[in-house]
């Protein structure tokens, strides 16, 4: 016995000098990526994952997983997505060897107008009540990806959801917290009380979790395909239950909505093309970032260090200026995104740069000039087909406005429009809001090679390029790249008409050292670290010669990573 133990310890030791050779001297807990030759499903829930597993042995394809997994995250994490939200999606199609981008992001109602807004005395719109509510988008953007890419019927994909829903699951940590906080975010709403704590109380971690109500509305659209949600009875329960609760909401919004199947745009960064959707979302600050950051050798810079921090710093107040003026809704904007991503643009850019000196502000740059609390999961299947889908109600639970009997909260996205007239992201009806939410993919040699997304409102841009970076300056494995610690800066100007003025304030979980931290503050940056954590991490990545899929879940949340 004594001679075992010797032994575990001894492979224990070793095991960390070795993450230490790998990883350069750096240490933070890790676990083992999960690799599998099959299939794989990775989402911040293990409900979700095993219906994505148990689809794709069924033989459905990834896309039907992810539709399986989104479905089952808006039962177990509420707090998070759900069918009162958006969702965007990149899907790698193996036959035709093409990344496809579907935008399935609501617009705001036709008779919300800005004169409105702004009669109430708003500089900005609130995060909770009916006047942030758009029209939710996920219903529709599951229909879309299964009319192109799926196999099995959607009673099949949508069972694990309703049976959930139905008879109830054991609330876990994340959801436990979250829901702690129903009474006093949400508890002045219509049907906030009796859906979330019938009983008086809210639920507590591993007490069962009912909601019936969500399992009949995914029934009727599992049986009545996506008009049963978007035409004929929901909708109409939908505006009765907003004319009543001071909402703009109708049944013609819902009527009127469609997805949008986008190109997706790119960088090459080192060799490795990075794929982003264009605006209204976030995306392209990723590209921009990487543009700005792939003129520095990392190969000399560490990980973590204080010119690695300061340079990604820097680098993201500039991309986040453009953000601020430019990005918006494609229909009511014109956007120079080719400017934006390019080369020239960002070495432009780069020369702004003081590598001594903390930046108090930028101003956004000129590109036109050369023109003519969220989820992610991803998931792959037997044939090589890959799909990086991400899906939220933007602020926790939403807006706090549950129409009856329906069983979910409408999202709050409409929040992040500006009340500034002649913005780019300025209010309008039946209008798109900028978007945070944000699917990444990476290819290599025009082969799949790494499908991702981190979570985290106006960090998942910072996000992205960390793992980017982690990956290919930092030469960390898939699971090494999400446990890293993460860095942020919060301060820089936002679309919704916020301006940096100071600087800003760089956070950090803890594993940076103190080494670096006192560089930063010499070089003029404000640091302070994060009590909690950063976003949420999932990843898969191929070995296309090998045919074996890596998978990658976030080890700060609930996540699970699982092939077969």
């Amino acid at each position: 016995m004594k001679k075992n133990v010797f032994f575990s310890v001894l492979l224990l030791i070793n095991s960390f000098v070795n993450a230490q050779d790998r990883m350069s001297g750096r240490i933070w807990a890790t676990r083992s990526e999960v690799i599998a030759q099959n299939g794989m499903a990775c989402t911040s829930h293990p409900l979700s994952t095993q219906a994505a597993i148990e689809i794709l042995q069924a033989g459905g394809s990834a896309i039907d997983a992810a539709i399986a997994a989104n479905a089952m995250e808006g039962v177990v994490e509420p707090h998070m997505n759900g069918i009162g939200g958006d969702l965007f999606a990149m899907v790698w199609d193996a036959k035709t060897k093409k990344l496809y981008g579907l935008n399935a992001s609501g617009r705001s109602p036709y008779t919300l107008t800005l004169e409105e807004l702004k009669k109430r005395g708003l500089k900005h719109i609130p995060s909770t009540g009916p006047l942030p509510i758009n029209v939710p988008g996920c219903v529709d953007g599951w229909f879309e990806l299964h009319k192109k890419f799926g196999k099995l019927p959607m009673e099949r994909i949508l069972s694990h959801a309703i049976n959930y829903a139905r008879n109830g699951f054991p609330v876990h940590d994340e959801l436990a917290t979250s829901l702690a906080a129903v009474p006093r975010l949400y508890g002045q709403f219509p049907n906030v009380k009796e859906h979330y704590y019938p009983d008086g109380a809210v639920p507590k971690k591993g007490e069962i979790f009912k909601n019936p109500n969500l399992a009949n509305t995914l029934e009727k659209i599992a049986k009545g395909g996506r008009d049963a949600f978007y035409k004929g009875e929901i909708p109409q329960i939908i505006e009765t239950f907003m004319k009543k609760n001071g909402g703009f909401l109708t049944a013609k919004d819902f009527a009127d909505h469609t997805s949008t199947w986008v190109e997706p745009v790119s960088t090459n960064y080192r060799g490795y093309d990075v794929w982003e959707l264009p605006p209204n979302g976030q995306g392209i600050t990723v590209l921009q970032m990487l543009n700005i950051l792939e003129g520095y050798d990392f190969s000399k810079i560490p990980y973590g260090s204080t010119e690695h921090v300061h340079l990604f710093t820097e680098a993201k107040k500039l991309a986040f200026e453009d953000r601020a003026k430019y990005y918006a809704d494609p229909e009511f904007a014109k956007i120079p995104v080719k400017s934006l991503i390019s080369k020239e643009y960002a070495a432009e850019r780069r020369k702004l740069i003081n590598s001594d000196k903390a930046a108090s502000r930028y101003d956004a740059g000129n590109p036109a000039l050369k023109d003519g609390d969220t989820i992610f999961l991803t998931a792959a299947d037997k044939d090589g087909n890959m799909i990086a889908l991400i899906q939220s109600n933007y602020r926790g639970f939403g807006s706090g406005m549950m129409a009856d009997g329906l069983g979910f909260m409408f999202q709050d996205r409409g929040e992040m429009y500006t009340l500034t007239e002649g913005e780019n992201n300025t209010y309008a009806p039946h209008k798109r809001p900028f978007h945070t939410i944000i699917p990444a993919f990476i290819t290599k040699d025009n082969k799949p090679f790494v499908s991702f997304g981190v979570m985290g409102g106006s960090f998942q841009p910072l996000g992205h390029v960390q793992i980017v970076m982690n990956i290919v300056d930092f030469g960390m494995n898939l699971q090494e790249a999400g446990d890293a610690p993460r860095l942020n800066h919060e301060g820089s100007s936002e679309p919704t008409g916020e301006k940096m003025t100071d600087g800003g304030v760089i956070t950090m979980e803890s594993g940076i050292s103190y080494e670096t931290i006192r560089g930063l503050m010499q070089k003029g940056h404000k640091v302070g670290y994060i009590l909690g954590m950063y976003g949420g991490y999932q990843a898969i990545r191929v070995d296309a010669d090998k045919k074996i899929y890596f998978g990658a879940s976030d080890s700060r949340k609930d996540g699970h990573a699982a092939g077969f």
